[in-house]
């Protein structure tokens, strides 16, 4: 008797627990992207063609859209990181240069920068080769993925560089005089002090970036890098069946994304702490 009312005790205080309640143990909203995948499944059992056709066609394009995510979104958080401590620093060079990176790299569309990327960018390498006599600056070539990916960390890493900013900004100022006060410059109080407390806080702002570039990732279709919008395009002028095609692309971005969603929220939850 006295065991089980210890046991009650000790449930119910761990109710009282921040997330260590019975109903945030398990994100039922996996059950969405169980539900797509299924669908999926069902459609590639009950009509393999076109269906498993499709999927078939595409799936290296998924291992592209994947890399271009995964590879860009890495590099962005250290670009973001950079321009955001740039964004605080009271060094005004390095502000005017960081702030007018972001203001105008926020001010032309992620369509526009992939483009020029794409096709300006080597133009610009070869005339600059041309000029200065380097034989392999003249001849240099695109590479459709490489500069895809710059692309996309040149234009997240200005929005991720505000998110760092905030995330920072949103420390209180003690936090700071304290680690000063213990000894540490400023670099060593940012290091181990302000920015373990500002990636906790920015981290629902930073997963909602990574879900918006696995969207965004298929605008890479544009500069001739067959991602999977691009594969599906392919397809779909081949077959000529775009409701099919279209459907089963919308289903395997919409099952990535919800993915990643939980993926995130379970970071969020993990990391997560009471003020």
């Amino acid at each position: 008797m006295l065991t089980s009312r210890r046991l009650e005790t000790s449930d119910s205080a761990l109710k009282n627990i921040p997330g260590a309640e019975p109903h945030s143990r398990l994100d039922p909203w996996w059950w969405l992207v169980v539900l797509v995948a299924g669908i999926i499944a069902i459609l590639s059992i009950t009509r393999p063609d076109p269906y498993w056709r499709i999927i078939l066609f595409v799936r290296d394009g998924i291992g592209v859209t994947a890399i271009i995510t995964v590879v860009s979104f890495i590099l962005m958080l250290f670009v973001g990181m950079l321009g955001g401590l740039g964004r605080i620093s009271k060094n005004k060079a390095i502000n005017l240069i960081t702030t007018l990176y972001v203001e105008l790299v926020r001010g032309v569309p992620l369509l526009v920068q992939l483009i020029w990327w794409y096709f300006a960018f080597p133009v610009v390498i070869q005339q600059i080769g041309r000029w200065t006599g380097i034989s392999f600056l003249a001849a240099y070539r695109a590479n459709a993925l490489v500069l895809a990916i710059f692309g996309f960390v040149f234009c997240y890493g200005a929005y991720m560089s505000e998110i760092f900013r905030a995330g920072i900004q949103s420390i209180p100022k003690g936090q700071m005089e304290a680690a000063r006060s213990l000894g540490m410059n400023y670099f060593q109080s940012m290091r181990h002090v302000i920015l373990p407390q500002a990636i906790r806080v920015i981290l629902p702002p930073v997963g909602n970036e990574f879900i918006a570039l696995l969207k965004d990732s298929s605008l890479v279709s544009a500069v001739a890098l067959a991602d999977l919008t691009r594969r599906g395009k392919e397809f779909m002028s081949a077959n000529f069946n775009p409701i099919e095609t279209w459907t089963m692309v919308a289903l395997i971005y919409l099952v990535m994304t919800l993915f990643s969603a939980r993926i995130v929220n379970y970071i969020e939850r993990r990391t997560k702490f009471e003020r």
